[in-house]
């Protein structure tokens, strides 16, 4: 008798504070609020990178990892700039799938040469779909683009998320293209156009108390990207141009 196949385990680093208290649910109230809880129920394993990265171990410890998950937000913690600039140039590199997640996805876009709103309120007056301050539980529409990765995890068209920001993309990042907007215009996702590198920020929080059932979407996208790079040979993209 054959004994059962057993899953590979699929190591996601987290850069970046966690700190969804333990009594808080998801929003679809399936799972417990957070980004560990969030990528152990997308079937992956959660390893906490805290919110700086040790030179002494650095190549050590992400060549430990199946991908990486950088966070950060208004409302809670935010990891050193620098280390986020790098660990995204590492992940380029090696071709590491990334999610980027709200205070991420503006470092992931600077680090590739993009630029930023610093006050959606001041430069983008009209932007009527997001505050400043951010308000907690604060939730808007925005359309994801035909044809992205997004539109494969989401579906196309409109769906609603959360948003508590004050900050936005401005120039998108070499390499990268818009996968959702706002219904005001203003950008609420990038990818990598590379079809060898998963890289993905979403301006959103979608391990939050305030996110939907269709944002473990997410986290499954990451899990699925690096159950692909584990089955195929390793072709690293195109390093983007400085």
């Amino acid at each position: 008798m054959n004994s059962p196949t057993l899953a590979p385990t699929i190591r996601i680093g987290i850069f970046g504070s966690d700190p969804a208290p333990g009594h808080e649910r998801h929003g679809s109230g399936l799972w417990p609020a957070g980004f560990s809880a969030a990528v152990t129920f997308a079937e992956g394993t959660p390893v906490p990178l805290g919110e700086t990265l040790s030179d002494e171990f650095w190549d050590e410890v992400l060549d430990g990892l199946n991908g990486v998950l950088l966070v950060g937000g208004e409302l809670a913690g935010e990891p050193r700039t620098a280390d986020g600039e790098r660990l995204c140039e590492w992940c380029q590199e090696h071709g590491l799938p990334l999610l980027c997640i709200d205070q991420g996805l503006h470092v992931m876009n600077t680090t590739f040469n993009g630029t930023l709103h610093m006050d959606l309120s001041r430069d983008l007056p009209e932007s009527l779909q997001h505050r400043h301050p951010p308000e907690k539980g604060l939730r808007h529409a925005l359309n994801v683009i035909s044809g992205t990765r997004l539109a494969q995890l989401y579906g196309e068209g409109e769906v609603v998320v959360n948003s508590e920001h004050r900050r936005g993309v401005d120039k998108i990042a070499r390499g990268f293209r818009v996968c959702a907007q706002a219904l005001d215009g203003v950008t609420e996702a990038i990818e990598a156009v590379s079809e060898n590198w998963f890289a993905m920020g979403v301006q959103w929080q979608p391990a939050s108390a305030t996110a939907s059932g269709l944002d473990i979407q997410l986290f499954r996208g990451l899990v699925q990207a690096c159950l692909q790079r584990q089955q195929t040979p390793v072709r690293r993209p195109a390093r983007v141009a400085a």
